[in-house]
């Protein structure tokens, strides 16, 4: 799981993503809609809604992309 492998906290907050919001992001990161992310993890469209914004403020970026583009940068530097 990323979580084991990457150091999912944000340097700038010092604030970790759950491993659910790891969940969330790992969904987004492959394109999947909140629908979508919401089926595969048996929760509710708001639930991954919630769960996107707890991440955007951790991550101290302003939407999806961003927290996706963070999300590939930590894996690069982990060399993943």
């Amino acid at each position: 799981m990323l979580e084991e492998r990457v150091d999912t906290g944000n340097r700038r907050t010092g604030k970790r993503l759950s491993r659910r919001e790891l969940e969330v992001l790992e969904a987004a990161s492959h394109g999947e809609t909140n629908a979508e992310i919401a089926m595969r993890l048996g929760v509710s469209v708001h639930a991954v809604k919630f769960h996107l914004g707890s991440i955007y403020k951790k991550l101290a970026v302003a939407n999806r992309t961003e927290a996706v583009v963070w999300l590939l940068e930590h894996r690069a530097e982990q060399g993943l």
